[in-house]
């Protein structure tokens, strides 16, 4: 007798069969076969129909980076949670939906049933739902009847979410209450700008800046030929500036316009001096990238935000004041440092200080626990 195997090998799949034969040819009915399916996504199988291949350890690693990023997430926010159930400053419907008794870790200041309602709303009995801070709200309205009179008109109203950043920009000079404060303390928790480094700030010295500039192309002189075909062009700017670059393509058509460029400028160890070149000239590195690169962006809202001399909030409520049709997150404003954050949230706690013995009260800081500190961490400082 004799055993055949067959084997049909796919991409994310393996066939087989087994089939007997006797000395004379003929099969015998003894048939085996089945299927060995490996699961994929669709990008991996069309990165492996290219030849790229990624290894069971690098997606696990992968996943526990999320998941990891999740837990902190949710751990950052538990904490505060609990600091401000402790002062007193969460609305009765949401801190009801937490669980505060110490005795079960599994649902200590986390939200009962997987249920995570709405700060500024809440459910009323019929099922509507009923947004707290209606007086700071109409304090909004006035503030946009001035600034956008028809807009307003005729009964018309503006969303009740951007109440958020009318008080973001009034808790800076007058006082708010505890819960709008609570409102504003969680916003600050989930949106905390971009960070890279690990562990607190640099205070040294940069010996690097990196600006946004908005410059006008006075001319463009065609210097030397580069690699393939290209050649060197210097772009003269309307500040006295040169900007290199090398082109396959004439830039004769930069000849005034206006064009975005992150400018990187040396300095000595001081920081206050710029290096120089050679040539005498101060040593500066230009990059015109595309609209769409996130680093311009980046570098373009932080730009306008420091020339605006505001905090986050204040500058996103006085835009929306100017143009209130426009879309403020992913448009307006973009990804920033989270120095513009930790500044404001400063700011605010500083004056809220004056108004809210809670915040500068050592009895009440004795009775939150030493593990939970981080999340107060901005206001020990400032009270």
């Amino acid at each position: 007798m004799k055993t055949i195997l067959g084997l049909d090998l796919g991409t994310n799949s393996i066939g087989w069969a087994k089939v007997s034969m006797d000395d004379n040819g003929n099969y015998l009915h003894d048939i085996r076969l089945g299927s060995r399916i490996i699961p994929m996504s669709q990008d991996t199988l069309g990165n492996f129909d290219k030849g790229v291949t990624e290894s069971q350890t690098a997606v696990r690693t992968s996943f526990r980076g999320v998941r990891r990023l999740r837990e902190r997430v949710l751990q950052r926010r538990e904490r505060l949670l609990r600091v401000l159930h402790v002062m007193g400053f969460l609305p009765p419907h949401y801190d009801s939906a937490i669980g505060w008794d110490r005795r079960t870790a599994a649902t200590y200041g986390k939200f009962l049933d997987h249920g995570e309602p709405k700060l500024a709303w809440e459910r009323c009995e019929d099922g509507t739902m009923r947004f707290l801070f209606m007086d700071s709200f109409h304090e909004m309205m006035a503030d946009f009847a001035r600034h956008q009179p028809t807009l307003v008109a005729d009964g018309k109203r503006i969303p009740l979410d951007w109440t958020l950043y009318y008080l973001r920009k009034k808790a800076l000079t007058q006082a708010v209450g505890k819960e709008e404060l609570a409102w504003i303390l969680l916003s600050f928790n989930q949106k905390r700008g971009y960070y890279q480094l690990r562990g607190e700030e640099e205070e040294e010295t940069p010996t690097k800046c990196e600006e946004y500039h908005e410059l006008k192309v006075v001319s463009v002189e065609a210097a030397e030929e580069g690699k393939d075909g290209s050649r060197w062009y210097d772009v003269h700017l309307e500040n006295g500036w040169i900007y290199r670059r090398s082109s396959k393509i004439p830039l004769d058509d930069w000849v005034g316009k206006t064009k975005q460029f992150i400018v990187t400028t040396e300095y000595e160890k001081d920081g206050t001096t710029p290096k120089k070149g050679k040539d005498g000239e101060v040593k500066r590195s230009f990059r015109a990238p595309k609209e769409d690169d996130w680093g311009l962006r980046k570098k373009r809202t932080e730009s306008q935000l420091e020339e605006s001399g505001k905090t986050v909030g204040a500058f996103i409520y006085d835009h929306l004041l100017e143009e209130p049709a426009d879309k403020i997150r992913g448009n307006f404003v973009r990804t920033i440092e989270r120095k513009y954050y930790k500044k404001e949230l400063e700011a605010i706690l500083r004056k809220q200080c004056e108004f809210h013995d809670e915040l500068r009260s050592k009895e009440m800081l004795e009775l939150v626990p030493k593990s939970f500190i981080g999340a107060i961490s901005p206001i020990v400082p400032v009270c």
